[in-house]
């Protein structure tokens, strides 16, 4: 494999695919991730994300293309990396009998460099549950724990996979704030979510997946502005109202529909609202749900797929 191109670069992805019989698990997915920044892979259950991460991680062995971290051949050394990697998997199984600084020293004798569980337990905010049992965690606090064992050999690059799903808003918003201080302290983190609003706030740069592949890549502001000018305007699908009827409307330069939404992109809200609402009038109509908002990833997860991403 080649040597990194940049010393920047600390994550190379070129090609790599994984199939399962006729499923294209991942296909083709080529991307960087830059010393020091969250990059995140963002896309539904099944498109590949978790897969990729699994390949990076000496987890799974792709059928073809290469992997890079740190210089390192990923698929042919992976113990090379173990050291400087951390780790937390969608699914995480904790022993449940055993203490949360049971939990850390345990995972710190793995490895010849590590940090303080002291240390750790102040980083994550897990002073005052550190002798219970991992089994009496919160959701939360579990998630809070995967981390820190993810952290215990100090890492230069972190893998986060899916590290919010099934917690409630107030622990999510913890982890993002858990994730925004790793960044701070100069950690390289990969990120996989499905959630928009997680990758919108976190990643400095993502690539939107599907099917097993990467459809565009960006960050968050680039992605829109490549796709949208307008605004969304956003209601409860009517049947009655034909398409043409709603494209034909002033301001409209583009229409979706998602599921039981319409979705209406103008350049001149007042004119599109105004003529929506006296369209529906004149057919003893009620545009439910309309609402009003810039343009955002849902919008270009639903341009380029054709359906949006739902939690």
């Amino acid at each position: 494999m080649s040597v990194t191109a940049s010393t920047d670069v600390v994550i190379q992805v070129r090609g790599v695919r994984k199939f399962y019989g006729d499923v294209h698990a991942v296909d083709g997915v080529s991307f960087d991730v830059r010393r020091g920044e969250v990059f995140g892979l963002l896309g539904p259950n099944g498109a590949g994300k978790t897969t990729t991460v699994e390949m990076l991680e000496g987890l799974r062995k792709p059928d073809s293309g290469e992997l890079e971290i740190l210089g390192i051949d990923a698929v042919g050394q992976p113990e090379a990396l173990k050291e400087r990697i951390g780790i937390t998997l969608q699914t995480a199984e904790l022993y449940p009998k055993l203490t949360v600084v049971e939990v850390l020293d345990l995972f710190r004798s793995f490895y010849s460099r590590t940090l303080p569980t002291e240390q750790l337990i102040e980083f994550l905010d897990l002073g005052e549950r550190q002798t219970a049992q991992t089994k009496e965690l919160s959701g939360g606090q579990r998630q809070r724990l995967a981390v820190a064992l993810a952290l215990v050999n100090d890492p230069e690059v972190v893998f986060l996979d899916e590290p919010t799903t099934g917690l409630d808003p107030a622990a999510r918003r913890s982890l993002w704030s858990l994730v925004e201080r790793l960044r701070e302290q100069g950690k390289t983190i990969l990120l996989t979510t499905h959630y928009m609003e997680e990758a919108d706030q976190l990643c400095d740069r993502l690539a939107i997946m599907d099917h097993g592949r990467i459809l565009e890549m960006g960050t968050s502001g680039e992605l829109i502005d490549q796709h949208f000018h307008e605004r969304a305007v956003r209601f409860d699908t009517l049947p009655d109202l034909r398409d043409s009827e709603l494209t034909a409307l002033p301001g409209v330069t583009s229409l979706k529909h998602d599921d039981e939404s319409t979705w209406l992109y103008t350049n001149d809200v007042p004119a599109t609202i105004g003529a929506l609402l006296a369209l529906t009038e004149s057919r003893r109509l009620e545009p439910d749900n309309l609402a009003i908002r810039k343009a955002t990833l849902e919008d270009v997860f639903l341009e380029l797929t054709g359906r949006a991403l739902r939690d």
